[in-house]
């Protein structure tokens, strides 16, 4: 009996993280990557988004095991949020497992529950009757790897983020061997590849590789080394302590979150750092500023509000960091299409400060994702019926599709499927079709310890916060209908452009014109009146400049 396939995304299509495929294979259910996205300024207040899960929910009894490619928040971190709900066997390396429950607990979830399977990154196992295959890739956090599942009509291989690299320490370099054994051993039913870079030309190797660019300048400066990375890119980190140690620096954390990096790095076996090359961070003004060099690790955008912070001089952690002239700032931290006004303002701070600026661009420092050669061998090693692209926005999607188009093995729109987040790919007898069906998705946000409790009203109140609030009193008698009280108005956050006085005395009597047409009203309904209130001085003050504040109108009755 052949075999019947469905392919659909949570996440991660149209869209940088959050990704979630779920392949079913009959009744059963295998899912790969849980991971999460990291919240921008249309999202105020948000620590993280997942995906939409409810799909799995409905089937909890049908999902088999989770595939966890690598360590990355993107591919691992929603599943802290998910696995009460379903649980499953959880597959994954030393590494990628590591990670997962260093996550737990960075946001509170106990994991003792999870069961993990820690395997190796290249290795054929079984989950049920199914056979499964991890085979080991280069990617910027150790022991990464992709995943093949074998069906009746052949393999679902889905090659997470790597690049073609045969110049790299042992848990870093791909294993082509496996690669090559798992396509001659069984045909290749889809292929799925990640999109990110599908416009480049060439091989991403050696670009990714921080330490030729700023080896020189890190011997050559005479004060402080600063450099900003990004949480979890192993390698690189891996490459700057090992410059730190070969120019006999000591390496500083900047701060707790660097800290727990370099802690879990360790933990993971991935890390050696002598002793003597090792300084706490309220160490950082004690030390010779040409023997130090400072690490400052975090998410992105979040990095770039640290930059930011310390090039403005302001307090971390009770102490006080000022750059100086002969220190040098390394930013390795290219900014993503939807962080660049925050990247600007963490640069142009970091220029006021006086200090040397090297900011290393997208152009000079690629991410570890496949460019268009390293597709292109992908696509010729397994040479699938059918192609998927996955990971990315449209735009890179397309992109990888025509790559594929270009590599001669068949593969045209006839075989190859653009999908959607929620739209599924159904593989049976009668061949390949995008069903018209469309899955539950989207976006769960994270707040603190809620979960998907934040409404777009809650994320607009905050964003109209953030311009500042207008708070408007006054005590009415609702029985005599008469004011008691003068108004009182107050600005927060707010710097008008125009004499504050003036703009209080308008605010104040179009609110108190609108509050005694209020009472005039035999109805005289205070909640009305408070929402007239509120329109009618909320728009007042967007005539008169230009913003939109809160306006919190409050009528005190007695």
């Amino acid at each position: 009996m052949k075999d019947r396939i469905r392919i659909v995304a949570l996440g991660g299509l149209d869209e940088r993280g959050k990704s979630c495929y779920v392949i079913e294979i009959n009744q059963d259910i295998f899912v790969i990557s849980t991971g999460l996205r990291f919240p921008d300024r249309t999202t105020p207040g948000i620590d993280y988004i997942v995906p939409n899960f409810d799909y799995l929910r409905e089937n909890k009894n049908r999902v088999k095991a989770y595939f966890l490619p690598h360590g990355h928040d993107d591919e691992i971190g929603a599943l802290a949020y998910l696995y009460r709900d379903v649980p499953a066997p959880i597959y994954g390396t030393k590494v990628t497992l590591t990670m997962l429950r260093a996550f737990c607990r960075r946001v509170g979830v106990d994991c003792k529950s999870f069961e993990f399977h820690e395997m190796p990154a290249s290795c054929d196992f079984k989950v049920g009757n199914r056979d499964i295959s991890f085979f080991q890739t280069s990617h910027n956090i150790a022991l990464s790897n992709g995943i093949a599942i074998t069906t009746t009509e052949g393999n679902i291989v889905f090659t997470s983020d790597y690049v073609v690299e045969n110049n790299a320490t042992q848990s870093y370099l791909g294993d082509m061997a496996s690669l090559s054994k798992i396509a001659e051993k069984n045909k290749t039913l889809v292929l799925m590849t990640p999109s990110m870079y599908a416009n480049r030309p060439g091989y991403t190797a050696p670009k990714y590789k921080l330490r030729p660019l700023i080896e020189r300048k890190v011997q050559n400066t005479e004060g402080r080394v600063f450099v900003a990375l990004y949480t979890l890119n192993f390698y690189n980190i891996d490459e700057v302590i090992s410059l730190a140690v070969s120019t006999r620096k000591k390496i500083v954390p900047y701060d707790e979150n660097t800290t727990e990096v370099i802690r879990s790095m360790q933990e993971c076996g991935q890390l050696n750092i002598p002793r003597e090359n090792y300084a706490n961070p309220e160490d950082i003004n004690r030390l010779r500023d040409q023997d130090i060099l400072v690490l400052m690790i975090d998410y992105h955008p979040r990095i770039y509000r640290k930059m930011a912070l310390l090039a403005s001089g302001q307090t971390d952690g009770g102490r006080i960091i000022k750059l100086k002239p002969t220190d040098l700032f390394v930013m390795a931290v290219p900014a993503d299409d939807n962080e660049e006004i925050e990247a600007t303002d963490a640069i142009d701070e970091l220029y006021r400060s006086g200090c040397q600026v090297y900011n290393i661009t997208k152009k000079e420092f690629y991410k570890m994702h496949p460019s268009e050669e390293d597709l292109k061998m992908m696509i010729s090693l397994f040479r699938p019926t059918y192609y998927v692209p996955a990971k990315g926005f449209f735009k890179d999607l397309l992109n990888n599709a025509k790559v594929a188009v270009n590599t001669g093995t068949g593969l045209t729109h006839r075989n190859i499927f653009l999908l959607e987040d929620g739209l599924s790919l159904l593989i049976d007898e009668s061949g390949a079709h995008i069903l018209q069906e469309n899955i539950v998705h989207g976006d769960v946000l994270i707040d603190g310890i809620g979960v998907g409790d934040v409404s777009q009203a809650v994320l607009e109140d905050r964003e109209r916060l953030s311009q500042g609030a207008v708070i408007i009193s006054v005590t009415v008698s609702k029985k005599e209908r008469k004011i008691l009280s003068k108004p009182d108005v107050q600005f927060r956050g707010i710097v008008f452009s125009r004499d504050n006085e003036s703009m209080t005395n308008d605010v104040t009597k179009i609110f108190m014109t609108t509050l005694q047409d209020g009472l005039a009203d035999p109805k005289c309904d205070l909640e009305k009146i408070k929402e007239e209130c509120y329109d009618r001085c909320f728009r007042c003050i967007r005539r008169l400049s230009g913003k939109e504040p809160m306006v919190l109108p409050i009528i005190v009755e007695i």
